[in-house]
């Protein structure tokens, strides 16, 4: 997949003020755009991971680290069907 790169301005006071480098907060941006837009249910979860620069199971475990579930169901029927399944 070909990448494009995207970068914004941060005021090196911010960095100063967090204790933090470019490479870090750069890292720490990624993860939670990523997370975001997985909430958003903008794009996959093998996406979403790839954005964040990990694997799909480390991002899954950063999504529960943020309270945000991979299951999603409409109703109950739903829920229960999948635990049926399961």
């Amino acid at each position: 997949m070909s990448t494009v790169a995207v970068s914004f301005n941060i005021p090196q006071e911010i960095l100063l003020d967090l204790k933090t480098t470019e490479i870090a907060f750069s890292d720490y941006a990624k993860r939670f755009l990523a997370l975001d837009l997985y909430k958003n249910k903008d794009i996959s979860l093998g996406y979403c991971a790839e954005l964040a620069d990990m694997t799909k199971e480390d991002f899954i475990l950063f999504l529960g680290q943020n309270k945000v579930s991979i299951f999603d169901f409409a109703n109950e029927d739903d829920f229960l069907e999948e635990v049926n399944n399961a």
